[in-house]
């Protein structure tokens, strides 16, 4: 399984929110703009605690079996696996949604003397961070269940 790379959560996060941008432009140049859902940080925020209490949960049980205690419950490697793809997978959502609310809440910004508005560039403001706060907590969890580097080079010689 590779790792996830920042260069593509990046670029997914630039490119939606510049995507997103113009279709905000164009969309309210011929009509009204959909609203920012209010359950779109809500949502965001709630998957990035159950990664980030998930990784935890398997950092404890990898530390107790390290130190070989008696009543250490064991971490099934598919099950580790599984947890690494919905986070990988939630990460790379989460860099598309928060870049497209970005773009959002950056058009918006132009408009922050009107209420409505004002208060849209908030949710997109907080879906941003929100969506920040599962890449951070996917990244925490694909580090916990990192295996350990393999010492020995190509051909069972050490490096």
């Amino acid at each position: 399984m590779k790792q996830l790379r920042l260069k593509v959560l990046a670029g997914l996060f630039l490119g939606a929110g510049v995507l997103s941008w113009g279709a905000a432009r164009l969309w309210d140049s011929v009509g009204t703009l959909p609203s920012v859902p209010l359950a779109a940080p809500i949502v965001l925020a709630v998957i990035a605690v159950v990664l980030t209490a998930t990784a935890l949960s398997i950092r404890v049980r990898l530390k107790a079996q390290r130190e070989r205690r008696p009543d250490a419950k064991g971490v099934e490697p598919l099950m580790a696996a599984r947890a690494v793809v919905f986070g990988q997978a939630s990460a790379l959502v989460a860099a598309l949604v928060a870049g497209m609310y970005g773009g959002v809440g950056v058009f918006l910004l132009g408009f922050l003397d009107v209420p409505a508005r004002r208060d849209q560039a908030l949710y997109a403001a907080a879906s941003v961070v929100a969506g920040l706060a599962v890449i951070a907590a996917a990244l925490f969890l694909e580090r916990v269940c990192k295996l350990p580097e393999d010492d020995e080079g190509p051909g069972g010689a050490r490096a």
